[in-house]
């Protein structure tokens, strides 16, 4: 993820880059472990009036013989209602792994599932949906490859007419693109890319939250930069990923942290940042960088870091790039405010997340690497002060926060605000700082 972080700092000294090099192997692989834990994971959707009417009941762990009678029941029973309760005991077995690897070994089960997901009866093909969905939940990827013979009629109801069904399919495509590369393989050919193209116009928020978790899935696949982001490029969902992070009332936090992400690993994948930065994308980072901050002051609302990372990651990113330096005009990042929101978040991280520090020093750096401007605004706005403070906080936080002042100091515009040996002085007790921490 931060593949995109490019050094463009000149020698200052043996010290700090001898603790960076210390520093940089471990928190590459404590960075690799978090971001596995937290984005790499499966959705479980369930319907909350469901769970509440059937919380009196124990989902058993069901044997072949008890699996074939309900799908015997769900296919031939002479009443729907009596179809559509044989479904709902199956789909509550289908929650117990033991179930799920009986039912996958039990021939002609996932065909007969398949048959009752295409049926013209609504609520028999929401329950075998529903099962199905259970079903990709699994951890065992042997599952998400019994579900092969569902993919392509999952996709298919990407185009229905009922929001809450679109969803369900959304997260069960999802859960197994994740998990299996031979789902990955079907899907793409299939037509998955314009599938999500043509969902991120729907007025749901919840599908647009559930489009944002599939796609993030597919993109982060090891193949992605050489068989998926180029087809999500050529599509319109850059566009529409961008719009629906405008910051304004229409602005969900939900999606948009979805979408965040997915716009994080298209620019991690360097296959073609400057078509983001051409339809806009640094100005509308920003644009949420300073609305992200703007609330962290009005609410405590645990969830704003989940948006804010993402967005501080893109940022970072695509400042490296070097379409940036040559391209200029409007495509050229020169809004002071952005180091005045960074700030506010760096203070919100200082006291609610601090591992995320990290990530807006970062920020900082590639900002003041690339622009005289932001590097005037740490000094006119008085941010040198709150930029030391955060030396104590850890290594890693302090070699970042070194490396910001190195940065801004290496300009000329310090030589408007204080005497050469001043400024020799203050780089070697900071270079002092982070070597005893």
């Amino acid at each position: 993820m931060w593949s995109g972080r490019q050094s463009r700092l000149r020698p200052v000294g043996c010290v700090v880059e001898e603790l960076r090099c210390r520093r940089r192997e471990r928190e590459a692989a404590l960075r690799k472990a978090r971001r596995e834990q937290q984005l790499i994971s499966k959705r479980l959707l369930r319907d909350d009036v469901l769970v509440e009417a059937e919380g009196g009941c124990v989902a058993m762990i069901l044997g072949e013989a008890e699996i074939q009678q309900f799908l015997q029941l769900a296919q031939r029973g002479t009443e729907e209602k009596e179809r559509e309760r044989a479904l709902v005991s199956l789909r509550r077995g289908l929650q117990h792994p033991e179930t799920q690897r009986t039912f996958i070994w039990l021939e002609g089960s996932m065909r007969t599932l398949v048959g009752l997901l295409t049926s013209n009866q609504a609520l028999l093909q929401l329950e075998a949906a529903r099962c199905l969905h259970e079903l990709s939940h699994s951890e065992q990827s042997a599952v998400a490859e019994a579900c092969l013979p569902a993919t392509s009629y999952l996709l298919t109801y990407l185009s229905g007419h009922s929001s809450d069904f679109i969803e369900l399919c959304l997260y069960t495509l999802g859960n197994l693109i994740v998990e299996s590369e031979a789902v990955r393989r079907q899907l793409l050919p299939q037509g998955i890319v314009p599938a999500l193209a043509a969902c991120i116009q729907s007025p749901h928020l919840t599908v647009l939250e559930a489009l944002g978790y599939a796609l993030s899935q597919l993109l982060q696949a090891k193949e992605a930069p050489e068989m998926i982001v180029p087809s999500v490029l050529g599509s319109t969902l850059p566009q529409n990923i961008l719009r629906l992070l405008q910051p304004g009332p229409k602005l969900n936090l939900g999606v948009a942290v979805e979408f965040a992400w997915c716009l994080h690993y298209i620019i991690c994948s360097q296959v073609n940042n400057a078509l983001l930065i051409s339809h806009g994308g640094l100005s509308t980072l920003a644009m949420l960088l300073l609305d992200v901050a703007g609330a962290v002051q009005r609410t405590e609302d645990a969830g704003l870091e989940l948006l804010a990372c993402p967005v501080l990651r893109c940022l970072s990113n695509l400042l490296t790039e070097a379409a940036v330096e040559v391209m200029g005009g409007p495509n050229q990042l020169e809004d002071e405010r952005v180091v005045v929101a960074l700030f506010i978040l760096l203070q919100f991280f200082l006291q609610k997340q601090p591992s995320l520090l990290p990530e807006g020093l970062w920020l900082l750096n590639n900002l003041t690497a690339n622009s005289p401007c932001f590097c005037t605004s740490l000094l006119s706005m008085d941010l040198i002060e709150p930029l030391l403070q955060l030396l104590p906080v850890s290594n890693v936080v302090s070699v970042l926060a070194v490396e910001a002042f190195l940065q801004q100091s290496g300009l000329q515009v310090l030589e408007k605000h204080q005497e050469e040996a001043q400024l020799q002085e203050r780089v070697h007790a900071l270079q002092q700082t982070a070597l005893h921490r």
